[in-house]
């Protein structure tokens, strides 16, 4: 089963507030729509159900009443996936911090083994049908009547849940749709079984309940193995995450990208990446882009709930360099260290440091007062902190500003 396509609409600059409320109030509404679709389905199954045994006792189809019996074990999975739907939509807290979407995934993988066991229940009766065929009485055409009534109402069934499940990416609400139809599909094998046995042909039902067993199977596979390879953190296609590395590199101060992973919790698709900008940028800068990151992935694309992004100044995908080198606090114990001596020293005002290639970058601020715009002194200087910085490993340059 294929996943939708992440849809990307011109970027806009929501505030985190703005971004939380909307994901509520989306939240909020799937859980309402997920109980009204689930609700109504469940009300037409014991209808269905109960008119079905009723009917297939007073016409004498044991095909009927078996898929009676079907219909209102539905009964047990729409419960199933009321109670997962109430559970997913609760917020995140202390032990669930990525909030409670898998239980969603969990409901969904539930169906489609049950969706297996419906497939299975149904080729083993069939086959045995088929090898030791019972003589019964043949039905009447009432029995014909709430058989074709049930496929029309459970194929609309199926047609709204999945309107409701496209609507709010609902795997699980999918899942509940083809069971739904499952039980379509049953009816229909009834109708074949019992206009074969009013024409006298009643091996049409077996023959035919084989192939539809199949069929669910292949349903119910899908659908459990899909939710199998979530619970497995499986990324997005290709296409989509390519399609997100185009947004983030349009992105103002954006030089590159790398590390860029997905992955789904439920309806909702969580991003970590890397991205690289401009290495003399300041602390706060290189945040502010990468709050546009995340705000424009999580505005433009509807499935996209949450991104983590984290900043580099330089390519660290394969190897970091810098990871090594000593904190700030050895490094310029160190390097104060060495240059006590030099006239001036002890009036720095500011050290920045630029980890880069695994090297270290020293900027110094110094007052202007110190050089009295003295070209010769300012060179001197330059030179005799260069010498601690050639002195001093893993410094590869101190460069001198002054204010």
């Amino acid at each position: 089963m294929s996943h939708p396509r992440l849809h990307s609409d011109p970027p806009k600059q929501p505030s985190a507030a703005e971004l939380e409320n909307a994901a509520t109030s989306t939240a909020n509404e799937r859980y309402r729509a997920t109980v009204r679709v689930t609700v109504i389905g469940a009300v037409v199954d014991l209808l269905l159900g109960v008119a079905k045994i009723v009917v297939g006792i007073i016409g004498h189809s044991q095909a009927l009443v078996a898929d009676g019996i079907h219909s209102l074990s539905d009964l047990l999975t729409d419960g199933f996936v009321l109670y997962a739907a109430k559970h997913a939509n609760r917020e995140a807290d202390a032990e669930h911090p990525y909030g409670h979407g898998r239980i969603e995934t969990l409901a969904t993988q539930g169906l489609g083994v049950a969706l297996i066991g419906v497939a299975i229940g149904i080729g083993i009766d069939a086959v045995r049908e088929l090898i030791h065929p019972t003589d019964s009485p043949v039905p009447g055409w009432i029995a014909l009547a709430v058989a074709t009534t049930s496929i029309f109402a459970k194929e609309a069934i199926y047609h709204y849940t999945m309107h409701i499940a496209k609507r709010h990416r609902s795997n699980m609400l999918r899942a509940n749709a083809w069971h739904s139809r499952t039980d379509a599909i049953s009816s229909i094998i009834v109708v074949i079984g019992v206009a074969g046995s009013m024409a006298g042909w009643v091996y049409l039902d077996s023959l035919a309940a084989v192939g539809v067993a199949v069929m669910i199977a292949k349903i119910g596979w899908d659908l459990a193995w899909n939710s199998m390879q979530e619970l497995a953190d499986r990324g997005l296609d290709p296409e989509e995450v390519e399609e997100i590395k185009g947004r983030i590199k349009a992105i103002d101060g954006v030089t590159a990208l790398h590390l860029l992973r997905t992955r789904r919790m439920g309806p909702d698709v969580l991003v970590d990446v890397h991205i690289q900008v401009d290495p003399s940028l300041s602390v706060s800068e290189g945040h502010h882009i990468s709050e546009n990151v995340r705000n424009q992935l999580i505005s433009s694309f509807e499935e996209i709930a949450d991104v983590m992004v984290h900043i580099d100044p330089e390519d660290d995908e394969r190897e970091a360099p810098s990871s090594r080198l000593p904190l700030r606090q050895e490094l310029v114990d160190q390097l104060m260290h060495d240059w006590q001596n030099i006239e001036g020293a002890d009036q720095v005002t500011d050290i920045n440091l630029h980890y880069l290639n695994g090297k270290v970058y020293v900027d110094l601020v110094l007052p202007l007062e110190l050089v009295q715009n003295d070209a010769a002194a300012k060179q001197r200087l330059a030179a005799a902190f260069n010498q601690v910085a050639a002195r001093v490993d893993p410094v590869a340059e101190i460069r001198l500003f002054y204010c």
